[in-house]
């Protein structure tokens, strides 16, 4: 908002300065003249304490970032980082500036600063639902593309020599091919600022032509991107009704868990497993047989663990 602001005339301070001039032999005379407009004083300091801020916030997530290669490689952080350098390579102009030439050219890419509200895509749903969308739509987006470009110079080209050959055209808008690229530009897109227009039958005939082609050409990708976005957007809001997930943490044994009920069966079967057991172990000579050998396997290899029943 600062950086919008800022521009409006109301809100901006004139420079003003003292000229000295010669009316006569020893007689001068003063007047004031205005420069040039800045900014209000105020805009400055917004704009400090807003990127001093923004620096603050950059340099701890970059200190905690596990991964440092991934964080400079994101195109979100890329764009912060940059805007916020952009603020302070501006704040060395405004003291180099007069001993820089062009510096005003300079000042042009303090516009990257609007490119920070690329950062709302951490916070909204729907501007992620449209990158998706965008990225999705990549092959149908540069074929409208190629499809405008052809149609663009095809038409330039009729209407320029339609406009020239076919009839007397004393007040014709089209004096080159390139300013037909810019009609047809307009008039395909069907915007149509009507700055330049056909004045000749023949070249209203390919306006007409060209405005039609304009509108199937459109058209045509519409239907493949409203549906990306449509299947975006309803998996986006699937996901957002679905419940919370919470992580399940399995109580320490002997920390006071609570004690897990034991079928009836299961714990008389291991009672006696353990007694026939230390029978066996006090005997000095063990016992043979079917039934002692089937007991001695199950000593050896251990019951099948016990599923707690809740």
């Amino acid at each position: 908002m600062s950086f919008c602001f800022k521009t409006h005339p109301d809100m901006r301070v004139p420079v003003i300065r003292n000229v000295t001039a010669y009316v006569s032999h020893n007689v001068t005379t003063w007047t004031l003249d205005k420069v040039s407009t800045e900014p209000h004083v105020a805009f400055f300091y917004i704009e400090c304490i807003c990127n001093a801020w923004f620096t603050f916030e950059i340099l701890i997530r970059f200190t905690v970032a596990p991964n440092k290669l991934v964080f400079l490689r994101t195109a979100v952080n890329i764009i912060d980082a940059v805007a916020t350098l952009s603020f302070y390579i501006d704040l060395l102009l405004k003291y180099c500036g007069p001993t820089i030439e062009n510096a005003d050219i300079l000042e042009f890419f303090s516009i990257i600063r609007i490119m920070r509200l690329f950062k709302l895509t951490r916070h909204s749903p729907g501007l992620k639902i449209l990158i998706q969308t965008f990225k999705a739509s990549v092959k149908e987006l540069s074929l409208l593309v190629f499809f405008l470009i052809l149609g663009v110079v095809i038409f330039a080209s009729l209407l320029y020599y339609a406009e020239r050959s076919f009839q007397r055209n004393p007040d014709n808008d089209i004096a080159s091919i390139p300013e037909g690229l810019w009609w047809a530009v307009v008039t395909m897109t069907t915007v149509g600022y009507g700055e330049i227009t056909p004045k000749t039958y023949m070249g209203m005939v390919v306006g007409s032509f060209c405005a039609l082609a304009g509108v199937v050409t459109l058209a045509l990708p519409a239907p493949v991107i409203v549906t990306n976005f449509s299947r975006f957007y309803t998996h986006t809001q699937a996901r957002s009704k679905l419940p919370k997930r919470r992580r399940r943490i399995n109580p320490a044994e002997g920390l006071g868990a609570p004690r897990t009920k034991v079928p009836q069966g299961l714990a008389a079967r291991a009672h006696q497993h353990k007694a026939i057991t230390s029978d066996h172990d006090h005997s000095p000579h063990p016992p043979t047989g079917p039934h002692h050998r089937r007991t001695g396997a199950i000593k050896h290899h251990g019951l099948p663990d016990v599923v707690p029943v809740q």
